[in-house]
C-alpha cells in the first residue's frame, strides 16, 4: 500500500475552529455522516429549514462524481486523479471508485483544512497496486498543488482534475477560471476536467437560502450561472451532454426520472 502525504502546508499546523460553521463539516452532515460539531449542524438545520432540496443536491453531487469517476475509468483510460477540494470522506469517494474498477489508480487528494486532511489519512486507505497521497494545499496556490501531486502522480501521463463543489469559494469568477486554466495548462492532451458546483437559474429558493448563509459569517459559497460555469470548459472538448443539472449527467438506466437541481456540472477532454 502506498498510503502517504505530502509536506504538509500552513494548515496543517492549524487548530481547528470549531466555533464557526464550516462548509466541508456541513456537507458532511446533509450527507449523513459523523464528521461535523453541533455548530456545523446548527447552520445545515437552519438552511434546510429555509432550502430542504439542498440534502437532495449533496447526495446528487456525490452520484455525479461516481458516474464520471466511473466513466473515466471504464471508457476514458483513465487511471490519475487530482481531486482539488476533497472534503471529508464519505460514501464513493475518488479513489474508491477508481481503484474498485482498475485497482492500480493513483489519486491525489488536496485541501486546506486540518480535520479534512487528518481524517483522509486515517480513512482513505489505497489499494496496494494503486497510490493515495494527501495535499495541505488551498486551491488558490496551483503551484503548490502541481509541485505535490507530482511526488505521486506523473503528470506527463492523462490526468483527470476533479473540481467538486470547490470554485464556488473562489469569489473572483474570472479568478476561478485562470485557476483552472493553470492546472490544465500542465496536464498533457487527453487529461480530463471534471467540475460541479452550486448554480443560478433553476431555484430561487435555493438561491435565497445561499445568499442568507453568505451573510451568516461563515465561509461564503458563490453559485454561478451556467454560461459561467461552462466557460470553465473553454479551449477543451465537453463531453455529452454538456454542462447540465447534476442529475441530467448521464443517469444510470435504474434511476427514476431526474429533475433539474442547482447543481450544475460538465466533463471535458483536452485536445
Amino acid at each position: 500500500m502506498t498510503d502517504h502525504a505530502t509536506t504538509p502546508g500552513p494548515a496543517a499546523h492549524q487548530k481547528i475552529d470549531t466555533s464557526v460553521p464550516h462548509s466541508a463539516r456541513i456537507w458532511n452532515y446533509w450527507l449523513g455522516g459523523t464528521d461535523n460539531y453541533p455548530v456545523d449542524r446548527e447552520a445545515g438545520d437552519a438552511y434546510t429549514a429555509v432550502f430542504p432540496g439542498i440534502v437532495t443536491i449533496a447526495r446528487s453531487s456525490r452520484a455525479f462524481l461516481r458516474r464520471t469517476i466511473t466513466y473515466l475509468v471504464s471508457e476514458a483510460g483513465i487511471r490519475q486523479f487530482l481531486d482539488v477540494g476533497t472534503g471529508l470522506p464519505t460514501a464513493d469517494n475518488t479513489h474508491e471508485v477508481a481503484q474498485r474498477i482498475a485497482p492500480e489508480a493513483r489519486i491525489v487528494y488536496v485541501d486546506n483544512d486540518p480535520m479534512v486532511l487528518a481524517h483522509a489519512r486515517t480513512l482513505l486507505h489505497s489499494t496496494a497496486e494503486g497510490a493515495t497521497a494527501y495535499v495541505d494545499a488551498d486551491v488558490l496556490d496551483p503551484e503548490r498543488i502541481l509541485a505535490a501531486a507530482a511526488e505521486t502522480l506523473d503528470l506527463t501521463r492523462p490526468t483527470a482534475l476533479v473540481l467538486s463543489n470547490i470554485l464556488g469559494h473562489v469569489a473572483d469568477h474570472d479568478r476561478a477560471r485562470s485557476l483552472v486554466n493553470r492546472l490544465m495548462e500542465a496536464l498533457p492532451s487527453g487529461s480530463y476536467l471534471c467540475v460541479n458546483d452550486g448554480s443560478r437559474g433553476i431555484d430561487p429558493v435555493f438561491e435565497q437560502a445561499q445568499d442568507a448563509y453568505n451573510e451568516s459569517g461563515a465561509v461564503p459559497y458563490n453559485l454561478r450561472t451556467v454560461d459561467e460555469m461552462t466557460a470553465y470548459f473553454d479551449g477543451l472538448d465537453l463531453l455529452d451532454p454538456g454542462v447540465v443539472s447534476v442529475p441530467l449527467w448521464r443517469p444510470e438506466p435504474a434511476s427514476r426520472t431526474a429533475e433539474p437541481i442547482g447543481e450544475h456540472g460538465g466533463l471535458a477532454r483536452k485536445p
